[in-house]
């Protein structure tokens, strides 16, 4: 016969009687129908099977007095392994009553039943075996495959709902002993295997809805963090949306200034290369004229033609010209009032901060005129508390010499008791009622050096306070002061403050008086333009002297035609130059009617 390991014959044994409580507690408390109490049998029973279940395999470890061997230590690994664990392992330590480790194993066992977590809590365990070879042999109950199969049948007790009071019972003393009576099976119970078959149904239905609500929870949550992700992924990717429309938008309206630019270009570069190559042939053609002599007739009169055409021409460019000074005046103008509004809003803005500096000025006068007040107040104060110091200071001096003499006294009193005790040693009835009386006289004058010393005391009590509100009175004279330098300061940033706001005032009013002349001459410029819009100009041929020095224009002294009035000046006399905004440079004008000049070849030179 193969002969059985003891330890695995104990293991299966208290497996089947684990199987055998948990099956008859779920099945009792079910046909119960109610919550169970502590005083249950099978509930009793059911915590002395897990007792031994535990205890199966324990170590002995040697304590100070004896060996000891209990469960507790196991138990209490699995505040470390498991944090929702803490909130027992903290009741069970405060529990008032129990005083053994196993009566604290018992109460963490009912606990964890309460919870409906003693399952969870010991599978924990089981998981960590490097720990709990420690505390077990190898071939325990805990360390071996039975122990996972109990913690798998502890999951079915999920269904029972328990009220225990673990407080006030007695856990240290209980027996645990299993009465075998409870598991034997009657002819009744045999009949009532439908109902068994039933009730476990029952309650593998319950168990698969738990776990399809736990795996629904735990679904959820993941669902709820991706939609939480996915809102800031897209509140971000709004906000890069936007950013690139406002660039997009930013660059179609460079784009469209540019290609302004671009053609505004190409009209200036057209309107030039027409005024050359006229230039150009009016040069020819008086290259010609000089070198035919012939048919003077024939060049004339096709000359005056040539010349009328090109005066029309140049009237047309004149007109087109003048149409764009138009609208560059006009620009300047919007310009000018637009900078004419924005000083006018910043010189707002500027006596608005001026009003804010008068009232800030006004605020930290009122406060220094009020820190003065309590200035005066708190010297009064001080020259107060200096008079009390000095009384204080006489009557302890006066204290002092009442002290000395009272000392005096009861020295020359203890030289005449000694004298009259030597003197008088038979008068000794006498002598003790003076005695008496001196005994008398000595504990008055103790009572009164006692109250002397209790009244010094609180006199050096009010002198330390009064040292201190003077401390803290020079602290507030040091705050007052400096409060005065930074007032002292800001008087000085207002002042600053004045100069810079009186300077910009001049230069608005100075931008001013500029604006209302440049508008004044504009509206010279207007009128003389509409005055001398009907002339013509002279021919080159006959305006051979300047105007203003009346000189014969040469190679040095050029030719300069009036676009408005047609009058032609040497270079010498036309100085006169106006910045435009179209030009980067500034333009010659004219000194009668102010219009840009042109610049012709002299009739003497080719």
């Amino acid at each position: 016969l193969a002969v059985k390991d003891p330890t695995a014959v104990e293991r299966a044994n208290l497996l089947n009687m684990a199987k055998l409580s948990i099956k008859g507690l779920i099945e009792s408390a079910l046909s119960f129908g109610r919550t169970l109490d502590s005083d249950y049998p099978p509930l009793q029973q059911f915590f002395v099977v897990m007792e031994h279940c535990l205890k199966h395999g324990l170590k002995v470890r040697k304590s100070f007095l004896s060996y000891n061997k209990t469960i507790w230590g196991p138990l209490e690994l699995v505040e470390k392994l498991y944090p929702e664990a803490e909130e027992i392992a903290a009741s069970v330590r405060d529990l008032p009553g129990l005083k053994t480790p196993l009566g604290r194993a018992r109460a963490w066992l009912r606990l964890a039943l309460m919870q409906k977590k003693m399952a969870d809590y010991l599978r924990c365990l089981i998981i960590q075996r490097d720990l709990l070879s420690e505390f077990y042999e190898y071939h325990a109950l805990m360390m071996e495959e039975e122990g996972a199969v109990i913690v798998g049948l502890l999951v079915g007790l999920n269904v029972i709902d328990a009220n225990l009071c673990v407080k006030g019972e007695d856990l240290d003393s209980q027996v645990g002993v299993i009465d075998f009576s409870m598991y034997l099976k009657s002819d009744d119970e045999i009949g009532s295997k439908e109902r068994d078959v039933q009730i476990a149904a029952i309650l593998d239905q319950k168990n698969y809805v738990e776990e399809l609500n736990r795996q629904l929870n735990s679904t959820v949550s993941s669902l709820h963090a991706r939609v939480d992700s996915l809102e800031k992924s897209n509140t971000k990717l709004i906000e890069e949306l936007a950013i690139a429309k406002n660039n997009i938008i930013k660059l179609q309206e460079e784009n469209h200034q540019l290609r302004s630019e671009n053609t505004l270009i190409l009209m200036k570069t057209q309107h030039h290369l027409e005024a050359t190559k006229v230039d150009v042939e009016a040069e020819l053609q008086t290259y010609k004229h000089s070198r035919q002599g012939l048919d003077e007739m024939y060049n004339e009169a096709r000359r005056q033609l040539r010349e009328e055409s090109q005066l029309r021409q140049d009237m047309e460019n004149e007109l087109v010209v003048q149409v764009s000074m138009k609208h560059e005046i006009e620009l300047a103008m919007k310009l000018l009032e637009k900078d004419i509004h924005e000083k006018q809003d910043a010189l707002i803005g500027l006596r608005q901060q001026l009003d804010e500096v008068k009232a800030i000025n006004m605020e930290m006068y009122q406060k220094l005129q009020v820190s003065e007040d309590a200035m005066k107040e708190k010297n009064e104060i001080i020259d107060r508390l200096e008079d009390k110091t000095n009384q204080i200071n006489a009557t302890m001096k006066q204290l002092e010499q009442r002290l000395q003499q009272a000392e005096k006294a009861q020295t020359e009193a203890e030289a005449e008791d000694e004298k009259l005790k030597q003197e008088y040693v038979n008068k000794s009835e006498s002598l003790q009622k003076e005695f008496s009386q001196k005994e008398k006289q000595l504990f008055q004058l103790e009572t009164d050096l006692k109250i002397e010393k209790e009244w010094r005391q609180t006199l050096e009590d009010d002198l330390q306070k009064e040292k201190e509100t003077v401390s803290q009175l020079r602290i507030e004279t040091q705050e007052i002061i400096s409060l005065k330098k930074e007032f002292l300061k800001l008087q000085e940033k207002n002042k600053k403050l004045k100069k810079i706001c009186e300077d910009q005032e001049a230069a608005l009013q100075e931008l001013a008086s500029k604006l209302s002349e440049s508008k004044l001459k504009i509206e010279d410029i207007k009128e003389a333009n509409k005055a001398l819009q009907g002339q013509v100009w002279l021919k080159d041929k006959e305006a051979t002297h300047c105007k203003l020095c009346e000189k014969e224009f040469s190679l040095s002294k050029r030719k300069h035609h009036c676009r408005n009035c047609g009058e032609i000046f040497c270079n010498a006399c036309s100085d006169n130059e106006l910045p435009l905004p179209s030009s980067p440079k500034p333009v010659r004008v004219c000194d009668s009617c102010h219009a840009m000049l042109i610049q012709r070849c002299s009739s003497n030179v080719p």
